[in-house]
């Protein structure tokens, strides 16, 4: 079963992951749909995510969740079909379904802890992203230098604010553009622009222009 590559770009647009905010059996899923990396021209999002989930391939087997989310976005015709018998190709980390004896399960004991013992010296990606956040204002009367300075107020572990201007939108009107760089474990974009538009003197609305992964 082939992915849809257009209904997961819309999805991965403002979201780092097919489901919560760290790699899951559902990503995993998804990416097997895939036969090849997608054109980061047609699909960035989902270019950048591909990207990202391949680097924890050697770990799909201890990764947490279920595929059922996944399954939302397979069925597509965007991307050809992934040949069934990849799926031999895979690493099987507990060996294979045949009957369990003493020696499969002294290998398989072998094998778990030979993988655990390896994970824990492998030092943990920090996954993060920089996003561009676009604030607009009420209008031209907008106090913008206090409208930023409400922005730039709100702290957070994982959240570091960056470079902004103000881009012209007509009518005299102008929004907020500033940079950001999120840690994805610790802040969830849909959150942090409900504590924006909690600034409600000011804020009109807020939208996430660009978003890619470190």
């Amino acid at each position: 079963m082939s992915a849809d590559l257009t209904k997961l770009e819309s999805h991965l647009k403002t979201r780092s992951y097919v489901e919560g905010y760290t790699p899951s059996q559902a990503d995993v899923a998804v990416f097997k749909a895939i036969s090849s990396a997608p054109d980061a021209t047609a699909y960035p999002s989902v270019a950048r995510w591909y990207s990202h989930i391949k680097s924890y391939e050697p770990e799909f087997g201890s990764l947490s969740g279920s595929s059922k989310a996944g399954e939302a976005f397979l069925g597509g015709s965007s991307a050809p079909a992934k040949a069934e018998e990849e799926d031999d190709d895979d690493v099987d980390l507990f060996g294979s379904d045949e009957e369990e004896d003493a020696e499969a399960e002294r290998v398989k004991a072998e094998r778990v802890a030979a993988y655990n013992a390896k994970k824990a010296n492998k030092p943990k990606t920090v996954a993060k992203s920089v996003v561009t956040l676009e604030v607009k204002p009420w209008d031209d009367e907008t106090d913008m230098v206090k409208l930023e300075e409400s922005v730039r107020s709100i702290e957070q572990p994982g959240l570091v604010w960056g470079a902004s201007k103000l881009v012209p939108i007509g009518y005299g009107i102008k929004k907020l553009q500033i940079t950001l760089v999120v840690e994805d474990e610790l802040v969830s974009l849909d959150e942090l622009q409900e504590k924006v538009a909690e600034f409600e003197d000011y804020v009109q609305s807020s939208d996430v222009a660009a978003m890619q992964s470190e």
